[in-house]
């Protein structure tokens, strides 16, 4: 993956003024760490031409790289950022992430190469953009290829999540909803206690052994409620962003734009 420079991350003015802030500052590690580590990783990750970049490990984490997280935590929050993933390659950004866990499960921003990892070849639930392995992006997302840069956006505001991709919002979904529970109970997380419950978290980036490059990652604490009540009928609480999304699997259908049990 070719990887050439970027201009130094910086906020306007304004931005500041409405809250904004860097998770990077383009040039240091600071306000990283690994996950349950009191420092950051001594090899894997490094800042390159602007950029928080992983270098490839042969799809498998090494024992002195791995995960990283903010070291602040972050209830409400409006988060954007932006991508290079190497063509093959696997990450993720996820949120609402606890070290009570004893591995970093969480919520996923799904980031991969559509069309050549394995695990993206499963289905929609596993692609660019999905909740990963719950709930699918819509198949007419807007997605540059593995080696261009993206530009993704997570939105937690109370129990209301959304996922954007390239200026497109492509799903939400109302945490500790019957809906969520279901499609939780169709994935891996399945025994997972409290996954589809709110909490206060880190932001994580993944390490997935993979060359992945993060840039202009920065965030907006929102001041709303925190534990909004989750919406009483199913049919919206936990939607596909697309007027043509393919169904999600086993179990779950799209009727008129929603996502049903």
């Amino acid at each position: 993956m070719s990887v050439s420079s970027v201009e130094q991350a910086r906020l306007t003015a304004a931005e500041r003024d409405a809250g904004w802030k860097l998770l990077f500052d383009g040039t240091t590690t600071n306000g990283w760490r690994g996950f349950k580590k009191a420092g950051f990783p001594a090899r894997g990750w490094s800042v390159e031409s602007g950029r928080l970049k992983h270098a490839a490990s042969g799809g498998t984490p090494t024992p002195d790289s791995g995960d990283i997280i903010t070291v602040e935590t972050f209830n409400d929050f409006d988060l954007r950022f932006e991508w290079i993933v190497a063509p093959g390659g696997n990450s993720g950004v996820k949120y609402l992430v606890t070290e009570q866990r004893g591995e970093p499960i969480a919520h996923e921003y799904q980031i991969i190469d559509d069309v050549k990892h394995p695990d993206a070849l499963i289905g929609p639930h596993r692609a660019t953009a999905a909740l990963y392995d719950v709930i699918a992006a819509p198949a007419n997302k807007i997605l540059k290829a593995a080696g261009m840069r993206n530009e993704g956006r997570i939105l937690v505001n109370g129990n209301h999540v959304e996922h954007w991709l390239n200026g497109a919002k492509v799903l939400e979904y109302e945490l500790g909803s019957a809906a969520l529970k279901a499609a939780k109970a169709k994935s891996k997380f399945k025994d997972v206690p409290g996954w589809e419950d709110k909490l206060k978290g880190h932001i994580l980036l993944q390490d997935h052994g993979d060359e992945v490059a993060y840039q202009n990652i920065r965030i907006r604490e929102l001041n709303a409620p925190s534990t909004r009540a989750p919406r009483q009928a199913d049919a919206r609480s936990l939607r596909t962003g697309g007027a043509d999304a393919g169904a999600p699997r086993r179990g779950l259908c799209v009727v008129g734009g929603t996502l049903r049990c």
